[in-house]
């Protein structure tokens, strides 16, 4: 197994999920590692959110991360080897008013990373553009459906149940043209 310091981000995500996995706690990767990961590096994240799916208890999560060398720092765990904290979202995995049902799964050196799905990335990140006015996120969104193909009329549905259709008209040929 590839020693912690040379793992990148998503081979410490799927290290970690595989570790939880042992221990049934399921956790979903999402948030800007995602945005990262699904741009090759093109954005850059400084940590990996976990979903918590199951509401496993953090004392459990904690025992996990511990056997692996990390440790618990207010919020998140942070381990000697890597630049990367771990933080662990309460669940479930869900998208404002979506739930996420399909998770899709990258088999890595270290492991198999469950994670959320282009089109549920842009989702994500245009959560955070509709409510709070993050352009960084509509940046990070229109990236990765510049890198994978997305299902735009999925997002359109979506947007039209946070109430942001009219947002999403506005926006919507920086996905599709």
């Amino acid at each position: 197994m590839k020693p912690i310091r040379e793992m990148t981000q998503a081979e410490l995500g799927a290290y970690v999920q595989s570790h939880l996995r042992d221990k049934e706690i399921d956790v979903v990767l999402s948030g800007g590692a995602v945005v990262a990961i699904y741009t090759s590096g093109k954005y850059v994240s400084r940590d990996l959110d976990l979903v918590n799916q199951y509401s496993a208890r953090r004392i459990t999560i904690k025992r996990a991360m511990e056997e692996l060398g990390f440790q618990e720092v207010g919020r998140h765990f942070e381990h000697p080897d890597s630049e990367y904290p771990v933080e662990f979202p309460p669940g479930p995995l869900s998208l404002g008013e979506d739930f996420v049902t399909k998770v899709d799964e990258l088999k890595l050196e270290t492991g198999i990373l469950r994670i959320i799905s282009p089109t549920d990335c842009v989702k994500d990140r245009l959560a955070w553009y509709y409510h709070f006015g993050d352009k960084q996120c509509l940046s990070q969104a229109v990236m990765v459906s510049r890198n994978h193909q997305i299902e735009i009329e999925e997002v359109r549905r979506w947007s039209e149940g946070e109430g942001k259709l009219r947002e999403f008209e506005k926006i919507e040929t920086m996905f599709t043209g």
